[in-house]
């Protein structure tokens, strides 16, 4: 019963506002940069260019994303509906038109992929990354080799790579593994802190956030760091618990300050190469930003590779 309270809690206790209720998101930027957000966390919500709440969902989530033809699939927390966490594809209206229902403690993780197959990590006694197809089929299945004593910190944000492998970032191992589609690992790094998102760029390189680490680095095929962010960069200490990152065509940096509860506090920024911070997104809500993507101003997915 206590766990069942819980839960629920956990899905009610900040489901978000309704749209028309929710307070109006801040932009600022010299520039003139705006953007349009899908925030995931403890609310899950889209910001418009013009910072309001154009769509919510009323469950908190760990990843998620607007697909190209405006469905949106997400990583949903446990909850009394799924105990184990899920991956849900729905329409703009709610109606769910895909789920795949967590077997273990959670899934951490969603990626749509070509010809409408779905990534996803699930978390727990048997951690393990799978693509199934939208009739629930598995399709790919393999171990992760990761610790068993903290499921919750087992892994964030796995992505499927061009070669068909798959980078998955380990949280409490402080290490980002690519796998095949055997599990096995071909290539990996080790971080200064918990891992949370990988993203391999255009040039061979990977991006890494380092959640509580506060702090985001470059590695290159080597795992040798060649460009990093932290709070000593930037004034005024934005960054805390850096989680969702995401980079952009125009090759600036979004992170995002899971930790930032206070209303006032930055939720979102932009920096360039150089480090010089563009742009910030203050959103008005108590809560931080676990993950989110970067959206255009038809609220639909940048043009290009999606790298977060």
């Amino acid at each position: 019963m206590l766990r069942t309270l819980f839960l629920a809690l956990v899905c009610s206790a900040t489901l978000g506002l309704r749209a028309g209720d929710a307070p109006k998101a801040r932009q600022e930027s010299a520039a003139g940069i705006r953007h349009a957000v899908l925030a995931l966390g403890a609310e899950t919500f889209i910001l418009s260019a013009d910072g309001e709440t154009v769509w919510s969902y009323p469950r908190s989530t760990r990843d998620g994303w607007v697909l190209p033809d405006g469905t949106i699939l997400l990583a949903v927390n446990q909850c009394p509906e799924y105990p184990g966490g899920a991956a849900v594809l729905m329409n703009r209206d709610g109606k769910v038109l895909f789920e795949y229902k967590g077997t273990q403690n959670e899934v951490d993780t969603v990626q749509p992929l070509p010809g409408g197959r779905i990534l996803l990590t699930e978390s727990g006694p048997k951690p393990r990354l799978l693509e199934v197809d939208r009739e629930g089929k598995i399709q790919v299945e393999f171990p992760l080799k990761c610790q068993l004593e903290n499921p919750h910190m087992q892994t964030r944000m796995a992505r499927k790579l061009a070669n068909g492998h798959y980078l998955v970032p380990q949280l409490i191992d402080k290490v980002v593994r690519e796998y095949t589609a055997k599990g096995e690992v071909v290539w990996e790094a080790q971080t200064p802190n918990w891992a949370f998102t990988a993203i391999r760029l255009k040039n061979g390189n990977t991006l890494i956030d380092c959640t509580r680490g506060n702090l985001a680095i470059e590695v290159d095929k080597a795992g040798k760091t060649v460009w990093q962010i932290s709070n000593s960069d930037l004034s005024g200490d934005p960054i805390s618990d850096s989680c969702g990152g995401q980079r952009l065509p125009n090759g600036n940096t979004v992170l995002t300050s899971y930790g930032a509860n206070d209303p006032e506090a930055i939720k979102l920024f932009e920096v360039t190469p150089d480090k010089k911070m563009v742009w910030s997104l203050k959103t008005g809500r108590a809560h931080g930003i676990h993950e989110f993507q970067i959206l255009d101003d038809k609220l639909r997915p940048l043009k290009g590779a999606q790298m977060k």
